[in-house]
């Protein structure tokens, strides 16, 4: 019978192969670890939906790194803009629910966009849960500088008498400042036409330049071009004045029962843990709680929300979702 013989390996493939064990129980080791320590023990990304520059950009950077020094863990800022928010909300619903990857965003996109996109590829409700209200901004109606008018009323009988003539740009198509535009053409009357840009900034940079008139934007956002005498502010578009613009009238003041303000909220994937999310909704009330932060954003134009309970941001949310779906619905406005 013959047997047969196998050769014995080489004293250096043995080596190799203890070695690629010991490195593989080393991996092991290491990702058990990490699954095991204590939330949280890495950086923290925080998505933005929105192109930098505007209101979401600029709180989202100022609590991130408020929040970052309170969880002792670096956040990060990314911006992932497109489809009116709805390309970056995609994707923080779609990260791993470890409480690594939050959503910064914006009633806008969260309880518009449901209405407005067909199909916007996440659940506003169902995909995530609530770790804080932050507070809420106004949109700013502003014109050019050399724009004839210097009051809401003045652009009133300017639009009247030249039908489609005027033009508005806006963040794009379905954001709250489109919105806002054809909120203000059905109850003043009045028939300006939409520009929509690819964010808030291309919008102000071309108001500031002269090719186009008006612009809505929210407060943050044009804050610092408004006391540089670079915009001309005709009207805010929350119910009552803004403190941070004490001489500008509200839009309701001209036309009662405009109102359009957009709130500002951190989400976290559903599905993160009990634990990890309550331990960010603590870190959350703490930087809110604190008067460094709070002075801050109220500096851009913020105004601050009044503690407000998960349970609570979640009712806020469901009610802006059946607001805005009728004044959707009303004005006619789609995107595919």
């Amino acid at each position: 019978m013959t047997t047969t013989r196998f050769p014995k390996a080489a004293p250096t493939t043995r080596r190799a192969l203890l070695l690629t064990a010991a490195l593989s129980l080393c991996s092991s080791a290491a990702v058990l670890a990490q699954n095991t320590a204590p939330y949280p023990s890495r950086p923290i990304l925080m998505v933005v939906p929105q192109a930098a520059g505007g209101t979401n950009d600029i709180v989202g950077r100022v609590v991130s790194q408020k929040l970052g020094e309170l969880l002792g863990t670096p956040v990060a800022v990314e911006n992932r803009p497109g489809a009116g928010g709805n390309i970056g909300t995609q994707y923080a619903g779609k990260a791993a629910k470890d409480g690594y990857t939050l959503l910064m965003t914006i009633s806008s996109s969260q309880a518009i966009n449901p209405a407005l996109y067909k199909n916007p590829g996440f659940d506003p409700v169902k995909d995530f849960k609530p770790i804080a209200l932050i507070g809420a901004v106004p949109n700013v109606l502003l014109a050019n500088p050399d724009f004839p008018a210097k009051s809401v009323k003045e652009l009133i009988s300017l639009a009247k008498a030249k039908p489609g003539h005027y033009q508005y740009a806006s963040a794009g198509n379905g954001t709250l400042n489109h919105l806002l535009g054809e909120m203000l053409n059905s109850m003043a009357g009045i028939q300006l036409q939409h520009v929509p840009y690819k964010g808030v900034a291309p919008a102000l940079n071309d108001v500031l330049g002269g090719q186009l008139p008006l612009v809505f934007a929210s407060l943050p956002s044009s804050l610092a071009q408004i006391k540089a005498g670079k915009l001309k502010p005709l009207a805010v578009s929350s119910p009552r004045r803004s403190p941070a613009l004490p001489d500008v009238p509200a839009l309701a003041e001209i036309l009662p029962g405009y109102s359009g303000t957009l709130w500002i909220g951190l989400f976290a994937p559903a599905g993160v843990s009990a634990e990890v999310l309550a331990k960010l909704q603590d870190g959350m009330g703490r930087a809110l709680a604190s008067k460094d932060l709070r002075d801050k954003l109220e500096l851009q134009g913020v105004e601050l929300a009044a503690p407000t309970t998960p349970e609570q941001f979640a009712a806020l949310l469901n009610e802006d979702i059946a607001r805005w779906s009728q004044i959707v619905k009303s004005s006619g406005a789609a995107v595919d």
